[in-house]
């Protein structure tokens, strides 16, 4: 049957307060999760002030979710109850589409996404994991490892795939130089992950404030891009570069850091239009590339990496009563680096 739940939702761009949301009654695919904790995004924040004009008030944000199994549909087999479970950004997906079929779920045209979609199975909106239970299809259900701490675990179901995701698909690795652009929520996931994968890491950030935090992450080089000099001797050296910034920066003087045929991947979303110049990318056939989180398989993948690895977000975790003042200092960068919310606190 359904089930009533606490929640923390939206009801307005300017507030999230204290609510209770009703979760629709599992079916057989389906598996039933007590979420522990959650972690909290900048899309959440985008989507809750209606930044992106396509908010469905109320709602409850949030897809970094952490929790253990209450139950499971008759045909659930690879989940149990007791088992320590995750959800992203999806819970759905067409599945008979290429980008699925594929294991790309993530671009299927068709993809639920946790929150502010539609669901199919009932036609409601979907609500996120600022509550304290879920249902979700066990195809879009991850395991979480022992090894990683569950309050951890929660910002990898965004922040690591979304850095992940590039770094598996481009083959960071023991030979390859990888580049990342900023040291933010997603930034120093990316160095931790990269440097993991057996790359030589090199952070790029506007000053010196963050050197050392990098180099304690596992960052092998820093260059602080406010010295006018900052790119001398950098000229043809990354394999890789990640752009995990939103704010508007010189791209050809990343790009003519490059080697032939290498990729400067954006994963910040800037509200600018990224500017080029043409000669930035043809001598040496450079390439410019978007990617968006990753498909359930490669988001397993990352959990497994990161438990065997032991590599975790830096995450400062706040009750739900704080929610709205963790906004605004995450607007203002004054968090180092991912707030979690602990659920047992709504």
């Amino acid at each position: 049957m359904s089930k009533e739940t606490k929640a923390w939702a939206a009801t307005s761009p300017k507030k999230i307060e204290f609510s209770k949301i009703t979760r629709r009654a599992p079916d057989d695919q389906d598996v039933a999760i007590d979420i522990k904790f959650a972690g909290i995004c900048h899309s959440d924040i985008h989507t809750v002030r209606n930044e992106w004009k396509n908010t469905e008030f109320p709602l409850v944000v949030g897809h970094e979710i952490a929790g253990i199994v209450s139950a499971v549909g008759k045909n659930v087999k690879k989940f149990k109850v007791g088992d320590r479970v995750g959800v992203g950004c999806m819970v759905n997906s067409y599945r008979q589409c290429d980008n699925c079929k594929d294991g790309e779920e993530q671009y299927c045209v068709d993809k639920v996404e946790t929150y502010n979609a539609k669901d199919p199975k009932d036609g409601t909106i979907t609500q996120g994991g600022y509550s304290q239970y879920i249902v979700v299809d066990q195809a879009f259900v991850l395991n979480i490892p022992e090894s990683i701490p569950m309050d951890k675990a929660a910002p990898l179901l965004c922040a690591g795939i979304t850095v992940f995701s590039p770094l598996n698909h481009w083959h960071a690795g023991p030979g390859k130089r990888v580049g990342i652009i900023g040291l933010g929520g997603l930034g120093h996931v990316g160095v931790k992950i990269a440097k993991a994968l057996g790359s030589e890491v090199t952070v790029f950030s506007q000053s010196d404030s963050k050197k050392e935090l990098a180099l304690q992450f596992g960052a092998d080089a820093y260059v602080a891009t406010s010295d006018p000099k900052a790119f001398d001797g950098l000229e043809r050296k990354f394999d890789i570069i990640l752009n995990t910034v939103s704010a508007k920066i010189p791209l050809d003087k990343y790009l003519s850091s490059l080697r032939r045929d290498g990729s400067l991947v954006q994963v910040g979303a800037p509200s600018d239009p990224l500017q080029i110049a043409p000669f930035s990318l043809l001598p040496q056939r450079i390439g410019i590339h978007g990617t968006l989180i990753g498909g359930i398989a490669e988001t397993q993948k990352m959990l497994n990496l990161c438990g065997e690895k032991q590599i975790f977000p830096e995450i400062e975790v706040v009750p739900a009563s704080y929610i709205n003042e963790a906004y605004d200092r995450v607007v203002k960068s004054q968090v180092k680096f991912r707030f979690v919310i602990d659920v047992s606190t709504m």
